[in-house]
C-alpha cells in the first residue's frame, strides 16, 4: 500500500544482477546519443524496485525512474496495476497534481525482466519526520482536495474502489490489552457501505507516497506518486486512509487532525458521523496485521522508532478514539 518515488538513494553498482534486458529497453528508448551514466535503488516502498536512473545527453543530465515489479504476487497483477498507473499518467498530465511525465512502459514484460514503467523524476523528497507536521498536514489535505476535484469524463474514469479488508479477514493482535475496541471496530464495517457521491481517488495517498520541497512557510509538495489503484469512489476513503498513515507515522493527534484539515481547505465528508466512522474504521482495520509490512519501508527511511509494538498501540488508540468520537 505505499511506494515512495524519491526516497532514500543507494548506490546500485553491482547488487542488481537480473535486470539487462530491462536496461537495454530503457536504452533504446532514450534520445540517440544518450546513455545512462549511473544507476541508484530508491527506498521507501515495498510493492516495486525503484531505480534512479541519471542520463547523460548532449550538454545535459537528466534523471528518469524506473518502476519494476519484482515480487511474484505483483508480477501477476501487473498487467492491470501498470496499465492503470500509465492511463492515470496521462490522464493528469495537463492537470494541476504533479504527477511524473510517462516515458516508457511494458506492462506484461515482453521486452523486459520484470514488469516496468519508465517515468521522469519529480523534484523534492519524502519527509517522514515530525519536522513542519502541521503545516504537512495542512499541505496533504489541500492535495487531496485538488484530487477529488478533478472532473474525470466518465470514460476515462478508473474502477470503483475496492475495499482492502471484511470483518472476515480482520485478524484481532493477541497482545491487545483491550480487545473490546477491535471488537467494537469490526462490527462498525459489519454493516453494507454506505452511500456516497464518488469522486476521482489516488485511494493510496499518504506521506509515504507524496514529495516535499522547502521547509516552514516555504514548504510545499512538488509530486504525488504511485497511482496504481486510482479508484472511483468517497472522498472519506482518501482521507481514511491518509489519516491512518499519519497515526501510525505521528500518533493519534496528528492522524485525528487531518479532516478537520480537509475540511478547512474546501473537502466534503459525510455529514453522517455513522457513515464517515465506517470509511476510517475500514481503512484502519486493513492495517490489521499489515501496519509491520506497512512501516519496513518507512525505517529504511529513518524512522526506527515505528516498531511493532508502537504501530500496534498507535492503531488501537486510533480505533478508540474514532469510536469515542464518531460512535
Amino acid at each position: 500500500m505505499t511506494e515512495g518515488g524519491s526516497g532514500a538513494v543507494v548506490e546500485a553498482e553491482g547488487d542488481d544482477l537480473y535486470w539487462s534486458n530491462t536496461r537495454a529497453w530503457v536504452e533504446r528508448s532514450l534520445r540517440p546519443g544518450d546513455r545512462i551514466r549511473a544507476v541508484a535503488t530508491l527506498r521507501g516502498g515495498w510493492t516495486s524496485q525503484m531505480r534512479r536512473l541519471e542520463v547523460e545527453g548532449e550538454g545535459e543530465t537528466y534523471s528518469l525512474v524506473l518502476r519494476s515489479f519484482v515480487k511474484p504476487f505483483f508480477v501477476k497483477h501487473a498487467l492491470g496495476l501498470l496499465t492503470r498507473e500509465v492511463d492515470i499518467l496521462r490522464l493528469l498530465a495537463d492537470t494541476s497534481v504533479p504527477v511524473a511525465r510517462l516515458h516508457g512502459v511494458d506492462a506484461a514484460a515482453e521486452r523486459c525482466d520484470h514488469p516496468s514503467l519508465l517515468m521522469s523524476m519529480l523534484p523534492g523528497s519524502l519527509r517522514l519526520d515530525a519536522e513542519d507536521i502541521e503545516r504537512k498536514t495542512e499541505l496533504l489535505a489541500r492535495q487531496l482536495v485538488a484530487i477529488h476535484g478533478l472532473l474525470i469524463p466518465e470514460g476515462a474514469r478508473p474502477r470503483t474502489y475496492q475495499a482492502w479488508t471484511s470483518p472476515e479477514r480482520v485478524r484481532l493482535p493477541e497482545s491487545s490489552r483491550k480487545p473490546e475496541v477491535w471488537e467494537r471496530a469490526v462490527e462498525v464495517i459489519r454493516r453494507s457501505p454506505p452511500t456516497y457521491r464518488p469522486c476521482f481517488l489516488h485511494r493510496d495517498f499518504h506521506p509515504g507516497n507524496v514529495l516535499f520541497t522547502g521547509d516552514g512557510a516555504d514548504l510545499a509538495i512538488t509530486g504525488v506518486v504511485d497511482w496504481v489503484e486510482t479508484s472511483w469512489g468517497p472522498a472519506d476513503l482518501d482521507v481514511a486512509h491518509c489519516s491512518t498513515a499519519l497515526v501510525l507515522l505521528h500518533g493519534v493527534s496528528v492522524g485525528m487532525r487531518l479532516a478537520d484539515h480537509y475540511i478547512a481547505a474546501g473537502g466534503t465528508l459525510s455529514d453522517d458521523p455513522s457513515d464517515h466512522l465506517y470509511w476510517r474504521v475500514l481503512d484502519a482495520l486493513a492495517f490489521a496485521p499489515d501496519a509491520e509490512k506497512v512501516a519496513e519501508p518507512w525505517r529504511e527511511l529513518g524512522r526506527k522508532d515505528l516498531t511493532s509494538a508502537v504501530l500496534e498501540q498507535r492503531l488501537e488508540d486510533y480505533l478508540q478514539a474514532l469510536l469515542s468520537q464518531y460512535g
